[in-house]
């Protein structure tokens, strides 16, 4: 049973809204288990949790560079005793590549310790196809080692008569793999897709995604692919297994994917404001969307998280109370009036944009 007071219901994707942190029991099992062991709900995530399953885009780096300061703090959350592991829905890199462009960043990381979304993809073709079936790949790198790993044979034309075609985030995907890809999915081929995001983060702004170039062959054929990535559990449960994480959280910056997938797999998430999400975006989530932590950026693993709590007709957080109708009242961390604002929203079952964005505006987030 959970150890919150009753005002603050249970985070859970599919239950009713829930506020920006909860305390439940650690279950035991090998299973990954929601909410934290037994203690102060103010005590940093590092010291509750056993692995951080850390989205990479918006979360660790923008681009080709790190956020700032991630480095430095997660050096700490690895000697605060918490395990890591980089999950990404992009599958053009592979493993040993990621672990070697962090670690360019001043973030130390190993092969072993990342987890993309073309590994969860072969992962669900070799669960259907038989060892040496013809796969066309659509993508880079990245997916094809994974491909090899699993034993496929891989083939570059729809006249090979591929069982699957896999179609993962490349930079340098062009028409002819789509067009190859289209025609072995009008022939019958599996069509599977690393993910379906529509956009991938830089330094520029939003840039098309997987999910972009997918929707050319679905649209085309006018079939819809089997997607793995975040927010399918596919990918995180690929990520708790490679870790070997018995109580995992999944920190990211999208709440379609990161946090979405977090609860259908059953995993306590945080939110960080490095990448795509606003605040104003965070007021108006719906109930399988919203996070169980907020945080600035990836230090927040290491700070207290304090949980909205009910006051009157409103919600009290550190130094600041919102009412109902989403009105500030007092001072202190903004981070504590961004809590007690997505109390209150998501207490009333969400917000229209226009009102999120009035109700977050002067917040130096």
């Amino acid at each position: 049973m959970s150890d919150v007071p009753e005002a603050a219901p249970r985070a859970h994707a599919d239950a009713e809204p829930h506020q920006p942190a909860v305390d439940t029991r650690r279950s035991g099992v090998a299973e990954p288990t929601r909410g934290a062991p037994a203690g102060d709900v103010h005590e940093p995530p590092a010291l509750r949790y056993d692995v951080a399953l850390l989205d990479l885009d918006g979360v660790v780096y923008l681009g080709s560079t790190a956020i700032p300061d991630v480095p430095k703090a997660l050096a700490e959350v690895r000697a605060a005793g918490m395990r890591l592991a980089f999950v990404t829905n992009n599958a053009s890199r592979t493993p040993a590549a990621v672990a070697e462009m962090l670690t360019g960043m001043g973030v130390e990381a190993t092969a072993d310790e990342v987890v993309n979304s073309a590994q969860a993809a072969c992962h669900v073709l070799a669960e259907k196809l038989p060892p040496g079936a013809k796969v066309l790949v659509v993508g880079t790198t990245g997916l094809i080692e994974a491909a090899r790993e699993r034993g496929f044979t891989l083939v570059e034309s729809a006249d090979d008569d591929p069982a699957a075609v896999v179609q993962g985030y490349g930079p340098n995907v062009g028409w002819a793999q789509l067009a190859e890809a289209t025609v072995a999915v009008r022939r019958g081929a599996w069509f599977v897709a690393t993910n379906l995001d529509t956009s991938v983060p830089s330094n520029r702004g939003p840039l098309p995604g997987n999910g972009a170039l997918v929707g050319v062959v679905a649209q085309t054929t006018g079939v819809a692919p089997t997607a793995v990535g975040k927010p399918d559990p596919a990918l995180h449960r690929e990520s708790v297994q490679r870790s070997g994480a018995r109580h995992p959280i999944v920190v990211g910056d999208r709440l379609d994917t990161d946090i979405e997938g977090a609860g259908r797999v059953g995993c306590d998430s945080m939110l960080v404001l490095t990448g795509v999400t606003t605040p104003a975006d965070l007021l108006g989530a719906g109930p399988r969307q919203r996070p169980t932590y907020i945080a600035a950026t990836v230090r927040g693993l290491l700070d207290p998280q304090p949980m909205p709590e009910r006051d009157g007709d409103g919600w009290v957080c550190g130094g600041w109370r919102v009412t109902s109708d989403l009105t500030r009242i007092g001072d202190g961390d903004d981070l504590d009036a961004l809590r007690a604002l997505c109390a209150a929203a998501w207490s009333a079952g969400g917000v229209d944009r226009r009102t999120a964005a009035v109700a977050v505006k002067g917040l130096r987030l």
